[in-house]
C-alpha cells in the first residue's frame, strides 16, 4: 500500500514534536510500505522492524553521491556532515579501520574519571537551584565538555560550537524540509567547524598532544593514510556525532522518567538496571527517529521492487514500537533489556537506537559510558523529577531533542 505524500510529510508536523509517536502508529499500522514522492527515482518509507533492519544491513543499500542521490541538496554545493556517515566500502572500510585505530575502548574509558567528577558538580549545583533546564545545567555541558578534551579541543573553545554543531544536525534533514535560514546556518556551520579543525590540526602535527586528534594525525603519517580532507570531516564527525546523541538520550531519559515515577523508583533500588535503562531509552525515544539509504543495486523490500537511484527512509521510531517484536511498545519499562528478565522467555528484539550493520555508531561506548555515569549520578542526588513546563523540541527531524526541559529536582 502507498500513501500520499502530504500524508507522509503530516507525520513531520511541528504539531506532533512534542509526541510523535501515535503519528508513527498511524502510518506503520496502514502498511510496510509507503511513496513519499511520485515519479522516478522516488522515495519510499518504511516503518517495521524487519524492514528497517534490511534496510540498514543489506549491502544493495547505501549512499551515493550527491549528483546521483534523490537526496540531494537544493544547492550545489555539498555541505553538514560527510566522511564516514556518507560513504560505502571499501572507502567506509578504510575510515572506520583507521578511527577505530585510534579511538579504543580504553582511550574512551580514561574520560570516566572527567564525566563523574563533572556530573556530581553540574548536579550539586542543578539541585540546590531545585528548577533547572535541564538541557542547559546538566544534559548538554557533560558531553560536550568530555568530547571536545578527547579530541583535544581547548575547553575556552567548547561554547562556539554549539550553533556549528546544531546546524549540522538539523542539516542532515532533506533540504526541502529545512527553510533557508536553517540552510545557511548549515553552510556557516560547515565552514566555521573547518576553520577551526585546519588550524587545530595544523597546531597538532607540529605539537602532538595526548587526544584523540594527534593520534589519527599520527596513523595519517604511517602509511595508511587519511587524506587531509577525511581527517577535517571526521574531526566534525566524531564532535557532532560525540556531543549530540548523548545530549539527546540523557534529555529522553530524564522526560521518561519523569513520566513514568515508579520506574525512577525502580532504578533507585535496582541500580543494576542503569544499563538496561539506557537501552529502554533509546528504543522508547531514540535521538536518531529515522535514517535514510540510496538503492544502490536493484533490489526489492517491503514487496516493493525498487531500482538503483531511489531513496528509501527507515523510520527506526516507529520500528521501534513494532508490536509485533516488541510487547507492550508504547510502555516505557526498564527490565525490557535486563541482562537476566524476570518475566518471559529469550532476550527483546535490538533496538536501532545506534544504527545497524557497518554504519554502526562508532561512538556508541562513549555514549553508553557516559550516560550511565549521568544518569548514576542522578539516582544519587534525586529522589524524584517533575516537569514543570512542557519541553520545548528543536525543529530537527532526523535527530530529535528537546531544546528545553523544565524540571524540578528533589534532594536525596
Amino acid at each position: 500500500m502507498t500513501t500520499e505524500s502530504a500524508e507522509l510529510l503530516a507525520v513531520f508536523d511541528p504539531r506532533h514534536r512534542a509526541d510523535p509517536y501515535p503519528a508513527l502508529r498511524a502510518l506503520r499500522e496502514a502498511g510496510r510500505w509507503h511513496t513519499m514522492s511520485a515519479g522516478s527515482p522516488g522515495i519510499g518509507v518504511l516503518t517495521r522492524h524487519a524492514d528497517c533492519i534490511r534496510l540498514l544491513s543489506d549491502p544493495a543499500f547505501g549512499h551515493l553521491t550527491m549528483a546521483e542521490s534523490v537526496f540531494r541538496p537544493v544547492t550545489d554545493v555539498e555541505e553538514g556532515l560527510r566522511s564516514m556517515l556518507r560513504s560505502n566500502p571499501p572507502t567506509h572500510t578504510r575510515l572506520r579501520r583507521l578511527v577505530s585505530r585510534a579511538f579504543t575502548p580504553g582511550r574512551i574509558a580514561r574520560f570516566g574519571s572527567l564525566a563523574r567528577e563533572l556530573a556530581a558538580d553540574l548536579l550539586d549545583d542543578a539541585v540546590a537551584r531545585g528548577e533547572v533546564d535541564l538541557v542547559d545545567a546538566f544534559a548538554r555541558p557533560l558531553p560536550l565538555r568530555v568530547i571536545c578534551t578527547l579530541l583535544g579541543v581547548p575547553e575556552r573553545d567548547e561554547e562556539v560550537f554549539g550553533g556549528w554543531a546544531s546546524a549540522l544536525t538539523r542539516g542532515l534533514d532533506p533540504d526541502q524540509m529545512m527553510s533557508p535560514a536553517e540552510r545557511a546556518a548549515r553552510a556557516e556551520g560547515t565552514r566555521g567547524f573547518a576553520g577551526y579543525f585546519t588550524e587545530l590540526i595544523a597546531r597538532r602535527r607540529v605539537e602532538p598532544a595526548d587526544d584523540l586528534l594527534s593520534a589519527l594525525i599520527a596513523d595519517q603519517e604511517q602509511g595508511d593514510r587519511l587524506a587531509a580532507d577525511e581527517l577535517l570531516d571526521l574531526c566534525v564527525l566524531l564532535l557532532v556525532a560525540g556531543y549530540e546523541t548523548t545530549v539527546n538520550l540523557v534529555s529522553a531519559a530524564v522526560l521518561a522518567f519523569a513520566g513514568a515515577p515508579e520506574q525512577y523508583a525502580l532504578l533507585r533500588e535496582r541500580r543494576d538496571l542503569v544499563p538496561a535503562a539506557i537501552e529502554e531509552t533509546l528504543r522508547f525515544d531514540p535521538p536518531i527517529q529515522w535514517l535514510a539509504r540510496s538503492v544502490l543495486a536493484d533490489t526489492e523490500i517491503a514487496g516493493h521492487a525498487l531500482h538503483r537511484g531511489d531513496g528509501v527512509i527507515g523510520v527506526l521510531a516507529a520500528a521501534h514500537r513494532d508490536p509485533d517484536v516488541f510487547p507492550d511498545p508504547d510502555r516505557f519499562d526498564i527490565t525490557r533489556y535486563a541482562a537476566n528478565r524476570e518475566a518471559g522467555p529469550g532476550q527483546p528484539a535490538r533496538h536501532l537506537g545506534f544504527g545497524q550493520g557497518i554504519h554502526y555508531c562508532l561512538g556508541a561506548p562513549l555514549a553508553r559510558l557516559e550516560a550511565e555515569i549521568m544518569l548514576t549520578a542522578l539516582l544519587d542526588r534525586v529522589t524524584s523529577i517533575e516537569v514543570t513546563a512542557d519541553p520545548t523540541y528543536r525543529p530537527h527531524l532526523a535527530v530529535r531533542g528537546a531544546r528545553a526541559l523544565p524540571v524540578r529536582l528533589l534532594a536525596a
